[in-house]
């Protein structure tokens, strides 16, 4: 694939720094240099929220920092990944990320360490782009083989879970906006839905400040409370709940279960697999739910296969710590009955070569996809390219404020300027949802 001419787009040069993401804890950024000029530059995220079998960052321990440090890592970029990748076709991703997984030879990344290894994949994959002069989706799109969309916006109004201090239990309450004309209206339906819910926890004393990726800490004295306010948000914004908009959840479930057993610490009721089954039943049956997240522990395999059983023919039932963006997860939870779309965060994976392995295994057995940044994220904007030209068809970066999450929606609306019209096909991912079938009178 390289168009760039001969050797052009060989690595000359590559190294690492120690940049600060926006949790202020310290990450790696990578730069590579090609033989021809051509730059490129990515820096790792951080979860809060992390599955136990996903790629693990390379930190330093110890008091400084809160053992949150990268040195570690970033002395091996220098000293390890540089040499092994120098000379080697930027444009090659497969070859490059192949290096870099042969190099460090453990499941789960921990000698490289994931941070180092996603910021390296990802700064190769920019300077690939670069050299053969094209836009970072478009580079993006030909490794792939997907034709490019815009993707349909995921957006958190309130922050829960890790995201704020367990003020509530459910880590993500989010809106979609599948009735939308563009990308371009559901950023302004949002705006008005982000202000309208803020306006509301004021008045009613509910509103703490701003959690970690941008939506509102709140106040709630339960977790239906969320709900019943997120509705009420849209409805002050103008909206009615479940036509154009429709409600996200991340409840992470991993939080705060175990073994089966889950505990609502928020409302100080502890239940079984069942019992929370029948709970968030009742939440898809009173409030317009077209998706949910890890709705079980990651540990709870039979939990999850029963409430994929009960309510996959009517929402979103999607995998993040449950499948960490793995093949071989993603082929087990179909196997297994369990969930029917996959979260795709590069860093879970290490490389973007293993993300891409899961999204092609995940579209194989019939499960949607959304691309995920992470909770600690920075400006940093390769994940609205990579939903882009993988065609995923969903996004979700995090709330409607703060700098490192505005960056990424608004360079979608970027390369929704450079994108044929129809580019964006309005709800497409949830055409089979409880939304689709409520508009089409069939449910």
């Amino acid at each position: 694939m390289n168009d760039a001419g001969p050797d052009t787009a060989a690595i000359s040069s590559l190294a690492a720094r120690r940049v600060w993401d926006s949790r202020g804890n310290p990450t790696v950024e990578v730069e590579v240099h090609c033989a021809g000029g051509a730059i490129g530059r990515a820096i790792a995220p951080a979860g809060a929220s992390r599955g136990t079998r996903e790629a693990v960052d390379l930190r330093d321990g110890g008091a400084a920092l809160g053992g949150t440090d990268v040195r570690r890592a970033i002395v091996g970029v220098n000293d390890i990944i540089a040499p092994l990748l120098g000379g080697m076709d930027a444009t090659a991703q497969g070859a490059v990320d192949a290096a870099l997984i042969d190099c460090d030879g453990t499941e789960l990344k921990t000698r490289l360490g994931g941070n180092a290894m996603v910021a390296t994949s990802l700064a190769v994959l920019h300077a690939g782009a670069a050299a053969r002069g094209v836009p970072l989706w478009r580079h993006v799109a030909d490794l792939s083989g997907a034709g490019p969309s815009l993707p349909l916006p995921e957006i958190q109004i309130f922050g829960g879970g890790a995201h704020a201090g367990q003020r509530v239990d459910v880590q993500d309450f989010m809106v979609m906006v599948p009735g939308a004309d563009s990308f371009d209206e559901v950023m302004e339906i949002t705006s008005e839905i982000y202000r309208a819910a803020g306006k509301i926890m004021a008045r009613r004393g509910k509103l703490a400040g701003v959690a970690d990726e941008g939506g509102w800490w709140p106040m709630f004295d339960s977790n239906e409370e969320a709900l019943e306010t997120l509705v009420a948000a849209i409805e002050a914004a103008g909206e009615t709940p479940g036509d154009r908009v429709v409600i996200s959840l991340d409840i992470a479930a991993s939080e705060f279960g175990r073994n089966g057993r889950y505990r609502l610490a928020l409302e100080d009721r502890d239940l079984d697999r069942d019992q929370m089954i029948s709970q968030l039943g009742r939440w898809l049956d009173a409030y317009p739910i077209a998706s949910i997240e890890d709705p079980l522990a990651e540990d709870d395999a039979q939990g999850m296969a029963a409430f994929t059983a009960e309510f996959g023919h009517r929402v979103q039932i999607i995998g993040d710590d449950y499948l960490v963006t793995n093949a071989t997860l993603v082929d087990r939870a179909a196997d297994d009955g369990a969930c029917n779309a996959v979260l795709i965060k590069v860093n879970q994976a290490g490389t973007l070569t293993d993300s891409m392995r899961c999204l092609e295994r995940a579209r194989a057995r019939g499960f949607r996809a959304i691309v995920s940044a992470r909770s600690g994220e920075t400006e940093d904007v390769s994940i609205s390219h990579l939903a882009v030209g993988l065609g995923v068809g969903q996004l979700k970066v995090g709330s409607f404020t703060r700098s490192e999450r505005m960056a990424k929606w608004n360079e979608c609306l970027r390369i929704a300027d450079a994108l044929p019209r129809g580019a964006y096909v309005r709800g497409a991912p949830l055409a089979k949802t409880w939304w689709g079938q409520r508009k089409e009178g069939t449910s």
